[in-house]
């Protein structure tokens, strides 16, 4: 069975994933980058019997995850799939998925991580992504291979695919909330966790405390800085290495954003900001 760490791209997914493999995987909860593989990036070619060739990932979805599930093991997947139906194939099944662990971030913040990640030259660019219903991300570029191509349509399609279907346990986190309190964060996380997996629901204070403060932002920044984080992508323009862990929770719209940005994301998400109980 399956745990998917959903979000839309650059809402802190990779964080989340980072202190999973700390707490569940590394010996007393101190983050071992080596071990970050084990909760592996869904889909991608390790997953499916040969080629997949362009738009048809949708044809490997429920091979790839009942082959899985046959192995009689709880994995947890990252993906920035929209949980959605195409061609009359579903992403996933509750006969597959055990739970979900959905990551929301504010908009206005995830603009400028989007910008970044993506090497665009304007936050309109990077806005018309964000509102793009039909976007698909591959890295066919430079995989060669469309094994990795994940359906994330626009930023509020792809949380309300995720948030509004009832067929899944399902826990949703704020990227704030994961600033602002982390340990209270985290350890909901936990105990929803381990109500999925039936383990004994205490939690282990000591390896918490340390999961957390070796999944900081700064020491993930630092591992990349090292040159031991082995998953940026690179531009397209010119090849080069996109910085992955860009500013995180020095990311902040009110300096980030000019006045029309500002009022323009304000109208366009306003539902979705109250929603989140986000300020508008």
């Amino acid at each position: 069975m399956i745990i998917w760490i959903a979000s839309y791209p650059k809402s802190g997914n990779t964080w989340i994933r980072s202190f999973l493999t700390a707490y569940y995987f590394c010996e007393k909860g101190i983050f071992d980058i080596k071990k970050l593989n084990l909760i592996e990036d869904y889909p991608n070619k390790q997953f499916f019997k040969g080629t997949v060739n362009q738009g048809e990932i949708h044809k490997h979805w429920e091979s790839s995850q009942k082959n899985i599930c046959d192995q009689k093991k709880v994995k947890f997947l990252k993906t920035h799939n929209s949980l959605i139906t195409a061609y009359g194939n579903d992403f996933t099944k509750p006969e597959y998925s055990l739970g979900v662990i959905y990551i929301i971030r504010d908009p206005r913040n995830v603009i400028t991580s989007v910008k970044n990640h993506n090497d665009l030259g304007t936050y309109d660019e990077a806005l018309k992504f964000m509102q793009d219903e039909n976007k698909v991300l591959d890295d066919y570029p430079h995989l060669k291979n469309y094994a990795k191509t994940n359906i994330v349509n626009s930023w509020r399609i792809n949380y309300q695919s995720w948030i509004s279907n009832k067929s899944f346990r399902r826990i949703t986190i704020r990227y704030e909330d994961m600033v602002k309190d982390p340990s209270q964060t985290f350890t909901r996380l936990i105990l929803f966790i381990n109500t999925l997996m039936k383990f004994d629901n205490k939690i282990d204070s000591k390896k918490l405390k340390n999961s957390i403060k070796s999944t900081d932002f700064k020491n993930l920044q630092n591992i990349e800085n090292q040159g031991k984080f082995g998953e940026n992508v690179y531009s397209l323009k010119d090849n080069r290495k996109i910085k992955f862990f860009y500013q995180g929770p020095e990311n902040n719209w009110k300096k980030n954003l000019d006045d029309k940005m500002i009022k323009k994301m304000n109208e366009y998400y306003n539902k979705d900001l109250k929603f989140f109980e986000y300020e508008v």
